[in-house]
């Protein structure tokens, strides 16, 4: 007994008429005769009896068609589910964003996904870089921002995607606020410093260039989450750090300091893909997006 004799017996059941059946189902009128033989010696009973021009079931086709027609069911629900996957009618897209990509990049590519894809769900976890690298096996994509953490699987695909530059930022009142030209990060040591929490990318590339230059951070405040850092900065807390990217859309109550020089105060940010050899059609279409290809990029 196979799978492809019980549907065939489920539509020659249905319709009552080998020939019929056949033509339904684009075979053979010997081919789909040769599967219902098949089948009735897998059981070891007739399952039908030739009637006029049709059959008529016997008991035992009576249950057997009982169970064909339920395989017939699961069977066009799975074609339907694989269509709408083809036609991405629908589907699960699970994205991982440390906090600058999830803030101020990835809302944008997934207001123009779900334009695209209104059926696919979209669930966006955030936290700081540590955080979301801890959650790949649950992920679909996640993107990142400094140094890709040692130790991943070989099986995690690491995709180069943004440049990014950290800057300082400090009330518009404020000393430094009053040097269009920057500050030095020797004059930025001199005042109290709000950072981001152990784990966060920023607080990683600024405490590395402190260090760097030989200089001690006086950390005044440690606060998770970069609009954390702003409020406490507008409080006239101290000088803060985020990603330029932060300040694009900021009032006036902030001002921007460009470190000069940067002191490797730049960054990469990069998309892992966790099941890069078996990307779900969702998350290959979400990427084709965040990387499109160079004859269609903006």
């Amino acid at each position: 007994m196979t799978p492809d004799q019980l549907l065939t017996f489920a539509t020659v059941a249905e319709l009552g008429n080998i020939s019929h059946a056949a033509e339904v189902l684009h075979l053979s009128q010997p081919a789909v005769s040769g599967q219902l033989r098949l089948l009735q010696e897998s059981f070891g009973e007739p399952l039908y009896r030739r009637d006029g021009r049709g059959i008529r079931l016997t008991p035992v086709g009576e249950q057997v068609a009982a169970y064909a027609n339920r395989l017939r069911q699961d069977y066009r629900q799975a074609m339907t589910f694989r269509d709408s996957l083809r036609g991405l009618e629908t589907g699960t897209l699970r994205i991982g964003a440390s906090t600058t990509p999830a803030s101020y990049l990835l809302p944008y590519f997934i207001a123009d996904f779900h334009q695209q894809y209104p059926a696919v769900a979209i669930h966006l976890i955030d936290g700081n870089t540590s955080e979301i690298v801890a959650q790949l096996d649950r992920l679909d994509v996640a993107f990142i921002e400094g140094a890709v953490p040692p130790g991943l699987a070989a099986e995690i695909a690491v995709r180069p995607w943004r440049d990014d530059e950290i800057v300082a930022i400090s009330r518009a009142d404020h000393a430094l606020a009053l040097t269009p030209q920057g500050a030095s990060l020797q004059t930025i040591a001199k005042y109290p410093l709000i950072m981001r929490e152990p784990g966060s990318g920023v607080r990683q590339l600024v405490s590395r260039a402190f260090a760097v230059a030989g200089l001690e951070a006086r950390v005044a405040l440690e606060l998770a989450g970069v609009e954390s850092i702003k409020e406490a900065v507008r409080a006239g807390m101290g000088v803060g750090f985020v990603s330029a990217m932060s300040m694009r859309h900021e009032d006036e109550l902030l001002a921007t300091i460009r470190i000069d020089p940067p002191h490797g105060l730049k960054r990469l940010l990069s998309a892992l893909v966790p099941h890069a050899d078996a990307l779900s059609r969702p998350a290959e279409r979400f990427l084709a997006l965040c990387f499109p290809a160079p004859d269609t990029a903006a």
